[in-house]
């Protein structure tokens, strides 16, 4: 009874030792070879491939136990070059480069360092176009000078990597001195057109002014208007300028000279939008005015509104206007039919936006509306705001809207929802005056002198482009205008404190010295 009880052996434990037990070191008069096994050997083996998984690991831990160093390394260099093979070499092309679709584009750049055939699977015109795709780029520059060079980058690839080089220069690059564009004296710039080497001023001192982007000089000065301008739109070298004196003006950029003078207005053209060879304008006289800027003929006057019309949206057939009465309109341009009056503000409507399906309106009530175009319906009031809201931007359904309360915010007009409120430590001390964004970033202006860059998808502040050294004692930032790689400000103030200029900064990748970073 007390004696112990021996468990009963397995198949397994029995054949195990059985057979470990006949592979003892015996003295062989012939070498084994893998045509030439030992008999043992090959019982072994039978037996191995006869186990569970779970029996085929314990016998090989056990054999390791009883191997010399010498073998275990051997054993170490037969089997790591199975976990070793270059698996996307060995896929057809096609699938090859679906699954490096799946990777980062900084992945992609890492794994073109790995071999010469993953460099040159990494380098598919291809994939890199949808990794532009992704990142919002849609379409190749316009190609200039020599022909691509066989070795040269694949052109999506080389589109790509400049917009990155482009992006860390908005972001973290030392900024450059910006050029400065003095002129208007100490009046203030009410409004600002830029677009590929034209920049064009608007002020209250009656004129306007075209300046060369890559000189920062003053080409011309638009004379003419006998009151100040305060609206202005640009389509290639053609500008259109609203003035205090009732009338617009279709001026030529290149030669300066004024083509036609839109009368009929009975107070400052306020606001206005051009599309095409149509512009529509709104007026403190509490109508609209639809002008063909080719032969500056009147089409049509839209009469409705009871007070002075702040804002308009003009898309070739629709347009909508924003008033002092409260409300906003919609009307077909070509029958100056009525079609909705937007009602639900209760207050001032001081700015628009319209993507053909949405309106979105902004008042001094301190919210912001998203009406469908087609019915009239009210789809949400967006509310947090604390003021008048001056400025909005609406892209792809994302709407940045900017506030005389210092902050700016980042709306989802589909579901009402507020995606981020651009604030905190480093917000703006005063109300902001104009706003651009793309995909990538918002840059924001204000009455503190300030130009800041944010992160539209997180909110993050990242830094200031441009603060004033006036700022906080009457600098101001009145109008920023942005591309690609350069940002116009207008600025100045209203005590004398800072001189009226414009400034261009410049973000550029110096071609230079960005071949050799894309070619890594």
């Amino acid at each position: 009874m007390g004696s112990e009880v021996n468990p009963e052996p397995t198949f397994f434990s029995t054949s195990l030792s059985a057979n470990l037990r006949s592979t003892t070191p015996k003295l062989r008069s012939v070498i084994p070879t893998k045509d030439n096994p030992p008999p043992e050997m090959s019982e072994w083996l039978i037996q191995f491939q006869l186990w569970s998984n779970a029996e085929r690991i314990l016998a090989i831990n056990e054999l390791i136990d009883r191997c010399e160093p010498t073998q275990v390394r051997h054993m170490m260099q037969v089997i790591e070059p199975q976990f070793q093979r270059d698996f996307i070499s060995l896929l057809p092309r096609e699938l090859a480069l679906n699954v490096l679709s799946f990777l980062e584009p900084k992945d992609l750049l890492r794994a073109a360092q790995t071999c010469r055939s993953w460099r040159f699977l990494t380098e598919d015109n291809l994939l890199w176009k949808e990794k532009c795709k992704e990142a919002g780029i849609n379409e190749l520059p316009k190609r200039r000078g020599s022909p691509k060079s066989p070795g040269a980058l694949s052109p999506w690839k080389a589109v790509y990597m400049r917009q990155h080089m482009i992006e860390m220069n908005w972001r973290s690059k030392p900024i450059k001195p910006p050029k400065m564009l003095k002129g208007h004296d100490d009046h203030v710039i009410t409004c600002l057109q830029f677009c590929g080497n034209r920049i064009v001023s608007g002020s209250d001192d009656n004129t306007l002014k075209v300046w060369n982007v890559s000189t920062g000089k003053c080409l011309r000065t638009l004379v003419g208007h006998t009151g100040g301008v305060w609206s202005s739109q640009m389509s290639g070298t053609t500008i259109i300028s609203g003035s205090t004196d009732r009338t617009l003006k279709v001026w030529d950029i290149e030669t300066g000279v004024c083509k036609h003078t839109l009368c009929g207005h009975t107070s400052t053209v306020r606001c206005m939008h051009l599309h095409g060879h149509k512009v529509v304008s709104g007026s403190r006289d509490a109508t609209l005015r639809v002008w063909d800027i080719e032969t500056g003929a009147c089409l049509n006057v839209l009469v409705g509104h009871m007070a002075a019309v702040r804002c308009v949206q003009y898309d070739g057939k629709l347009v909508v206007s924003g008033a002092y009465d409260y409300t906003v309109k919609v009307w077909n341009a070509e029958k100056a039919e009525c079609l909705h009056t937007l009602q639900g503000h209760t207050n001032r409507v001081y700015s628009l936006q319209f993507d053909g399906v949405h309106v979105v309106s902004g008042s001094l009530d301190t919210s912001i509306r998203v009406w469908e175009v087609e019915t009239g319906a009210c789809k949400h009031t967006l509310m947090g705001h604390q003021s008048l809201t001056s400025g909005m931007e609406l892209r792809n359904n994302i709407l940045v809207s900017g506030n005389a309360d210092s902050t700016v915010k980042v709306w989802d007009i589909v579901t009402g929802q507020c995606l981020q409120t651009l604030s905190g430590n480093f917000k703006h001390q005063s109300a902001v005056t104009c706003l651009q964004f793309n995909n990538r970033f918002v840059i924001t202006s204000s009455d503190d002198g300030t130009v800041k860059l944010w992160d539209v998808k997180t909110g993050e502040f990242i830094r200031n482009l441009v603060a004033l050294d006036s700022g906080g004692s009457g600098g101001v930032v009145w109008r920023i205008r942005a591309s690609e790689t350069k940002l116009v400000c207008a600025v100045g103030s209203r005590n004398g404190t800072e001189e009226t200029k414009l400034l261009v900064l410049d973000f550029d990748v110096d071609l230079t010295g960005s071949a050799a970073l894309i070619g890594r």
